[in-house]
């Protein structure tokens, strides 16, 4: 590994490529904050793919495109005279400092829940005016519904027991059903969004990040999508011409492969 004065180079390394970059190369010269937004969340995609995948050198590769869109706003919120890249640094170790009062002072705690009330007091105390207020609306709901949880749960707005969230659930379960029988859409939609929520809340009461797990699924489903189309094509078929029993035999076949 690097050594702290090998990693700083490396960063100043950047910090000039980026002041090349946006004199003289026509692309980089014309970005603004809001054209490099887009930009920015596919990159986080990116690297979250990669980190669900568990590829290191893909991770570090990840790593480096969401680095230089860092560099890249801190570069014209500089030419704006806004903040630069020293700004956003200290501003981020000043905020660490005070959100941890247990490292840096005379707070103790006993455990990471601890730390998490400790977290949401501070950030009350330093001018929210709600717990949830630090939840961006634009997350995906999934994402959004556990962060919410996990706030709320951060000063104690929260089940005890993990039973009694699956309790919740089955009632949410048993809400729908009702629903579904009654025929009418909008309060289908309404429960269903119910039964979702309190999933996701299980999922954070037995150690499952619900976000994570999803996706995992996502990526399962489909290399056992593609394994079944590639099978089909070995034969010479169409999947569109192939019965739900022929392409079943393909599908348990796939999870030898994709468990």
């Amino acid at each position: 590994m690097n050594t702290r004065k090998q990693q700083l180079a490396a960063f100043n390394r950047l910090l000039d490529i980026m002041d090349d970059l946006r004199e003289k190369c026509p692309w980089d010269k014309k970005q603004t904050l809001q054209s490099l937004r887009h930009l920015t969340i596919e990159e986080t995609y990116e690297l979250a793919d990669a980190i669900l995948d568990n590829d290191l050198q893909e991770i570090k590769k990840e790593l480096g495109d969401v680095l230089l869109h860092i560099v890249f706003y801190a570069k014209i919120g500089s030419e704006k005279q806004a903040f630069d890249i020293a700004d956003v640094a200290n501003a981020i170790s000043d905020k660490l400092i005070d959100r941890h009062p247990h490292i840096y002072g005379d707070v103790v705690v006993e455990s990471e829940e601890d730390v998490k009330k400790n977290w949401e007091k501070l950030k009350l105390k330093e001018g929210n005016k709600s717990v949830l207020e630090g939840v961006p609306k634009s997350l995906p709901a999934v994402v959004k519904a556990n962060r919410i949880q996990d706030k709320v749960a951060g000063v104690g707005f929260d089940w005890e027991e993990p039973h009694q969230v699956w309790e919740k659930v089955q009632e949410e379960l048993s809400e729908l059903n009702d629903e579904i029988k009654n025929n009418n859409q909008e309060k289908i939609e309404k429960e269903f969004g119910d039964v979702l929520f309190s999933m996701i809340n299980y999922a954070r009461f037995i150690g499952v990040n619900p976000e994570n797990a999803l996706e995992k699924t996502n990526k399962k489903f489909i290399n056992r999508f593609q394994f079944l189309e590639e099978a089909a094509k070995k034969e010479g078929k169409q999947l569109s011409d192939m019965t739900l029993a022929e392409m079943d035999v393909h599908w348990e076949n796939s999870k030898e492969f994709f468990k």
